[in-house]
């Protein structure tokens, strides 16, 4: 506990953590101040994130790098899950899909990108598991196929209604859940050799005790997830206030807000030339999101939502999902990296935001 104190005395950044109790506290007092609460939740977050990444960064020295990205993706996308599942039994789900796409463009895309540019204006040439990449791109592939076949049907055919749509949908999800359980094996187990990092670790560093920093990882955790909830109750009324759309919110907002935990990871271990572990969370997270998080909604819809839910995503959202994966095959193809590299992700992604800024589509 002295460690974590230490920490927070000596990071102006985590001074911030004074926000947490504060929004809670506006969202009981005046749960309409929609615009208020936006930024207090923003500002609660990013200390919460800069925490997490800590305590992952000390889990990964024990377990390596490949095993830090899972655990940061996962807690990460615990967020996110929780988030999708308060959307859901609502009946929001234009903002579950919404969400789902913006989550896996925004971590391939942006959380990649600024890793690479982060960590190559420190480090003049940058290497990592190109093995480890190629096969979560693979992944990703494999769940936009997946992603695209409910919207294909659905185009090609006028006749096949909703009840043929929802019943790929389960099958569909069926299978990327398999998928990403054999994946989980072959990495970390049957040929788990292959997918381990080398050690970039600044040697000056000091890791928290195991036991602070798995406490700390599932207290963050879940104070991340309720200041999230606030954050979604408050979002949609304060883009209005901002100016922004209702494209704009789910793809890019929701997205970068609900990451931020994995974000601050992936840009500190690049920063200390320790790109495996962020090409691991940002790759890795986008591929649990596709593979796990997207197919085990759609399986609770028919639980505890209003109605079923498919994975018929709006057409250009399967677009942007599918040139994301297309651009992370390509960039990640060499395992090495430079500043330059980073810029052109970035700007992928920068493109796919000022077209959702300033065309929304119709239909989400």
């Amino acid at each position: 506990m002295n460690l974590l104190l230490k920490e927070i005395r000596h990071n102006p950044l985590l001074w911030l953590l004074a926000f947490v109790p504060v929004v809670f506290a506006a969202h009981k007092l005046t749960p309409e101040a929609h615009t208020l609460l936006f930024v207090l939740s923003v500002l609660a977050i990013v200390p919460l994130a800069v925490l997490l990444s800590h305590a992952t960064e000390s889990v990964a020295v024990k377990t390596g790098d490949a095993v830090g990205g899972l655990l940061n993706a996962t807690l990460g996308n615990l967020t996110e899950l929780i988030i999708a599942l308060a959307a859901l039994r609502a009946g929001q789900y234009a903002l579950v899909k919404a969400s789902i796409a913006g989550a896996i463009v925004t971590n391939s895309l942006f959380m990649l990108g600024a890793a690479f540019l982060l960590g190559g204006l420190k480090h003049h040439v940058q290497e990592y598991n190109r093995g480890n990449a190629r096969l979560q791109a693979g992944l990703l592939f494999l769940a936009t196929i997946a992603l695209l076949m409910p919207s294909a049907v659905s185009g090609a055919d006028s006749t096949a209604g909703s009840a043929v749509t929802d019943k790929l949908s389960v099958g569909l999800s069926v299978l990327l859940i398999a998928a990403y359980g054999l994946g989980l094996l072959f990495t970390l187990k049957t040929h788990r050799e292959f997918f381990g990092g080398a050690d970039h670790a600044d040697p000056g560093e000091v890791p928290w005790p195991m036991g602070l920093a798995l406490t700390t990882l599932a207290g963050v955790t879940i104070l991340v997830a309720l200041v999230s909830e606030v954050f979604i109750e408050s979002v949609q009324q304060a883009a209005v206030a901002f100016g922004m759309t209702p494209a704009f919110v789910g793809f890019v907002v929701v997205a970068l807000v609900g990451a931020a935990a994995e974000m601050a990871s992936a840009f500190a271990g690049a920063r200390k030339n320790r790109l495996d572990l962020s090409v691991g969370i940002a790759l890795g997270s986008s591929a649990q999101i596709a593979l796990f998080v997207a197919p085990v909604l759609v399986l609770l819809s028919y639980v505890i939502g209003p109605a079923p839910m498919n994975l018929q995503f709006w057409p250009g959202a399967v677009i942007m999902m599918l040139i994301a994966t297309m651009t992370v095959s390509l960039v990640t193809n060499s395992g090495r990296s430079a500043w330059f590299v980073g810029v052109l992700v970035l700007l992928v992604y920068l493109i796919f935001a000022m077209t959702l800024y300033l065309l929304p589509p119709r239909v989400l």
